[in-house]
Formats: C-alpha cells, structure tokens, sequence
C-alpha cells in the first residue's frame, strides 16, 4: 500500500505515523493506542522519573507487542546563575503581588532530565525497537550501548547542517522538524532562531543531502500534510499539535480548551516557561513580557518561578502562566481518540495517493 517502505521496514510498523513524543502531554495509554493501530507510539521521558518511566514501559509492554518509541533529551544540565535568577524574579515581581504571593519566596525547581545511565539501564531492560533523542544526540558511549540493544535510532534537524550532523554520529532516520512545529525545537548546532526553516523548505532539502530516511515534522495534521510531505521525500510524519486533541493526551482542561481556540497566527516561539525556544499558543506572560527573553534562565530552569503563577491561575481557568504547547496547524486537528486518528489518517492519505 505504502510506495516508500522504508521507514516501515525500519521499526516494523504498518503505518508511516510517528506520534511525536510530547513531555508533559502523553503517557502510555496514547502510545498503546498509536502502536496497536499500526503508528509508532512515543513515550517521552523528559519530564519522568525513572522509577515513573520505568510504570509506563511495564504498562506498554504488558499491553502491546507493538513496536515503540522511548524519547529522551540530551541537553548538558546548566550551572545556576544567581544573578540572572534574581533578575527573572524581578521581571516577575508584579505578578507575584498581583496573586498574593511573596516575591522572595524559594524557587520551586524546574528540571527536564537528560539522557544518562540511569535511562540507560531502561533502554538495555525494555529493549524498545526506537530510541530518540531532542536537542542532538548523547555522547557516543551512551549512544552505542543504545544501538546495541538492537534499537534503531532517531533524532530532531532543524537544518540540514543538523541533518548531516546526525547521519555522521549514526542516526538511522531522522527527523525534520519545521518551524511550523509545536513543543520544543530541537535545534542544536546554533541559537540563531531567525534562521530557523519550515517544513515545506526543509523536507527536501535534508532528504537531498543525507542518505538515511527522512521523518517530516511541524504543521502536519490532516492528509493534506502527510501526501505534501511524502511529496517533498519524507518517508514517513510524526506529529504533534493533532494528537493532543485526543482523550489519551494528558493535557489540562486550560490547555485543551485553547487548543480548540487557536487559530493560525496565535502560537509564537518562546523561551519563557523553560529556557529553550518552545511553540506555544500566546498567552498573557507571552504578549506581556515579550515571548523570547534575555531574562529567562537557562533550560530547563525558567520555569521555576513561573510555576507559583500557574498554581494560582490555572485552577480559576486561566492559561495565563503556563505552557500551552502547539503547533500552527491546530485548527486542523480533530477531537478523535489516538488509536481512530491513527488509521483514520492513513485511510485518508492512501484514498488521496490512489487519486493521484
């Protein structure tokens, strides 16, 4: 049915649907669900524990036999700097005193994990048939003892410098993540966001210059998307922003609510609520304090002093202080559960490639 296989054959799927790992937002009922319908299903590990990531690999395990997908940032753990801390509580002094709360109170720690032994030694035990990786790849002794446990290996471009990157460290497909994308860029080789492409320039760009298969990422949400990136050379789509419309996504009420409102020219890339350049839906402390700040400490510790804000509001019904992670292509998306989006997509796509 599919014309290029080779992502298929890759990890042993039936359908070219990578569900993208969403820290925060998915756990394992939505990776079950992708897998069983043919997908690959994506358990992000950023946010978890290993005692809590180890629960949901039981849990998968135990109720697929499908392949999946383990994803895990591999960013460097940043020193505190003090004085730029202060600073950011400063910006954020106003609000403290706006919802009661006393500036001078403790940071509540913000923390994404990297990748390390300790995730490690879950890969080795659960053995997933893909591994990816966001923000470039381990280092290359973590990285073989991943490929030795017979995993095929992923990883986010944001350019094809970052392509070719990858390809040369031994990535087995990679993915080419658009500007278009929400969540976290996985840009890793330089700052400079205004160099950053979409995923119409990008796709075949990288599919020209790398060998392996190429996975299309940002502003993909209906078939329209996936033929348009098969078109352009990918061999398969992961996507994001559609998913988190689904019963599985363990998004907040706040969160899913605006993602039902969003329109095309409401997400922007902001640094605010982690450090690093994230798409999300803009809200108040994005419009208010601009959505990219010098201010804002290093990943993952900016969001810290936003959370004391997002306690307060986000119980009254207000998305004003949290992150609200989307994509452009929202207003596409269809309130389906994951397991129905999954095939209902590749039905759709191969009726219009039959057409074609």
């Amino acid at each position: 049915m599919w014309k290029d296989r080779r992502i298929l054959d890759l990890v042993g799927i039936e359908i070219p649907i990578i569900q993208a790992p969403m820290a925060g937002a998915n756990l394992s009922d939505m990776v079950i669900a992708v897998s069983e319908a043919g997908g690959l299903g994506s358990l992000p590990c950023a946010l978890l524990s290993h005692d809590k990531a180890r629960e949901e690999l039981s849990r998968i395990r135990q109720k697929t036999s499908k392949p999946i997908n383990v994803n895990f940032f591999c960013h460097r753990s940043p020193a505190f700097d003090a004085e730029r801390e202060a600073a950011w509580k400063q910006r954020l002094k106003d609000y403290y005193l706006e919802f009661g709360l006393d500036p001078d109170m403790p940071t509540p720690p913000s923390t994404r994990a990297p990748f390390d032994e300790t995730f490690l030694s879950l890969v080795e035990e659960f053995r997933p048939e893909v591994v990816s990786f966001h923000f470039g790849l381990p280092q290359q002794s973590l990285l073989k003892r991943v490929k030795d446990t017979g995993a095929k290996v992923l990883s986010s471009a944001t350019t094809v410098d970052e392509a070719r990157w990858l390809e040369g460290e031994g990535c087995d497909a990679i993915i080419a993540q658009g500007f278009e994308a929400g969540g976290h860029r996985g840009i890793f080789l330089t700052d400079d966001l205004s160099t950053q492409v979409g995923t119409m320039a990008l796709v075949p760009q990288v599919a020209d210059a790398v060998k392996v298969p190429i996975i299309a990422a940002g502003g993909i949400a209906d078939a329209r998307g996936v033929v348009a990136a098969f078109a352009l050379g990918a061999s398969a789509v992961q996507i994001g922003t559609a998913y988190l419309f689904t019963p599985e996504a363990t998004i907040s009420p706040v969160h899913r609510q605006a993602l039902r409102n969003a329109k095309d020219n409401q997400t922007a890339l902001t640094n605010l609520f982690t450090g690093r350049p994230a798409r999300g839906i803009v809200n108040r402390i994005m419009r208010e304090a601009g959505p990219i700040s010098q201010l804002a400490p290093a990943f993952p510790l900016a969001g810290g002093a936003l959370a004391p804000l997002r306690q307060k509001s986000e119980p009254l019904g207000s998305g004003d202080f949290m992150p609200l992670w989307s994509g452009q292509a929202a207003r596409l998306s269809r309130e389906l559960p994951a397991g129905e989006l999954t095939k209902r997509l590749a039905q759709e796509v191969l009726v219009s490639l039959s057409s074609r």
